[in-house]
């Protein structure tokens, strides 16, 4: 029998931490102008559509690194990859200010900009995640990977109203920026893209790791044609997309639904949009117990990630169809906690699927697939802007969202597999 490690503190414990800093960072430099534009457009004078399009630009860089970020990351690594990923997007969310006073050339460049370095993040952290994690502890670090979203959201929504009525909307950037610079410093001394290459990582840590694992250095990941032919990953491509489009709109929009549709102060919004956010931290970690715990008492891998799959987004689809009608905000804030409880168990289901069809070329897929998971933020979050501004519809907005959301359920459904396929 393998001996197990000693009870103390694992080098991949590090590991998994500052990836989960590095999406903590991540949300917080991409909600915060989801704050920050409400006195940006006053000052400037933007419409809803201006805003939209604001809102919309970074997601114009974010699509268009995916697929390479995570080819680099499964082929040279992901300590360089990710790395470089963070300075770059933290280093355009300092010079967003300027280039907001520039024009709305320069603000949209800057945008863009940022998104070509957050669009590295997850594909890099699915290929670390691959190398550095025991087969049997992936999913778990996928949920406390993914709740660290909901904690930068959280963070920059309670955090951004007090420095924008203190200090200036301007220093919302300025400060958030420089955490990722921080972050940065403390990277090069405690990460390496391989645990064998890594000072801190014990023979029995190393042992445990590489326990279920091929052994192969650099594998040379499939075709993307290949991965594009199966319907299994088109079922997680058609899922990615289908939850971003809910999750963009209301990551961008919700903090001017709650100040504008549902009459909040200004200065209470971030209080009110945390708890749907402290709400899916909580739930994420609960579904990547929760599915890991499903699969290791012999449930069926394909029934449980389905059974997730409906739960994440049926119930996501219902809260969705009815919160608009909602004029109380305690109640729609309610509803909103509610849909982000249970929409978290969807990470058990797409969200992890990537790992069952390409274990070591995850970051590969995981690149593909958050191509598409991307469309969203440019189309779902410009056109929420079209809807309000033509028919100041909230409840148009959300309906829209909802049956997206069923229309993924169901793809999901039908096709969705884990049988490997791309190893």
């Amino acid at each position: 029998m393998q001996a197990r490690p000693q009870m103390r503190w694992q080098t991949r414990y590090t590991m998994v931490a500052m990836c989960a800093m590095a999406t903590f960072i991540c949300y917080i430099d991409r909600v915060n102008i989801s704050i920050a534009i409400i006195p940006m457009a006053e000052e400037f004078g933007w419409d809803r559509g201006t805003q939209g399009l604001v809102l919309s630009s970074f997601f114009v860089g974010y699509l268009l690194t995916q697929i390479a970020g995570g080819w680099l990351a499964d082929r040279f690594g992901g300590k360089v990859v990710l790395g470089l990923g963070v300075l770059f997007w933290s280093l355009f969310t300092l010079i967003t200010p300027p280039a907001a006073f520039g024009g709305m050339a320069l603000l949209l460049l800057s945008r863009v900009g940022m998104g070509l370095g957050e669009a590295v993040t997850f594909p890099s952290i699915y290929s670390l995640f691959a190398r550095w994690l025991p087969i049997t502890e992936r999913t778990r670090a996928i949920g406390l990977n993914a709740s660290a979203i909901p904690m930068g959201t959280v963070f920059a929504l309670v955090l951004t109203p007090i420095i924008v009525l203190s200090m200036g909307w301007e220093w919302a950037f300025y400060l958030f920026g420089a955490v990722g610079i921080v972050w940065y410093v403390f990277w090069q001394r405690l990460a390496a893209t391989d645990p064998k290459d890594h000072p801190g990582v014990s023979s029995d840590e190393l042992a445990l790791i590489q326990s279920g694992q091929t052994q192969e250095e650099s594998p040379t990941p499939p075709p993307i044609r290949a991965m594009l032919s199966s319907m299994a990953v088109w079922a997680i491509i058609v899922s990615h997309f289908c939850s971003n489009w809910g999750g963009y709109v209301l990551l961008s929009w919700l903090p001017t639904y709650i100040s504008e549709g549902l009459g909040v102060d200004f200065a209470a919004v971030g209080v009110f949009t945390m708890i749907p956010s402290v709400a899916s931290f909580l739930f994420l970690n609960v579904a990547g117990w929760t599915t890991d715990k499903l699969i290791s008492h012999g449930m069926d891998v394909t029934f449980v990630r389905k059974l997730m799959q409906a739960i994440g987004f049926g119930g996501g689809a219902l809260v969705l169809a009815v919160v608009g009608y909602v004029q109380s905000p305690m109640m729609a804030i309610a509803l909103m906690s509610f849909g982000s409880m249970v929409g978290a168990f969807a990470l058990g289901g797409w969200g992890s699927n990537h790992m069952d069809l390409a274990p070591r070329h995850a970051g590969t897929l995981m690149g593909i697939t958050n191509t598409a998971g991307t469309v969203p933020g440019i189309i779902g979050v410009f056109v929420s802007g079209l809807i309000l501004e033509w028919t100041g519809s909230w409840i148009l907005v959300f309906q829209v969202a909802a049956a997206i959301n069923v229309f993924g359920l169901v793809f999901y459904l039908i096709f969705a597999s884990t049988k490997k396929q791309f190893d």
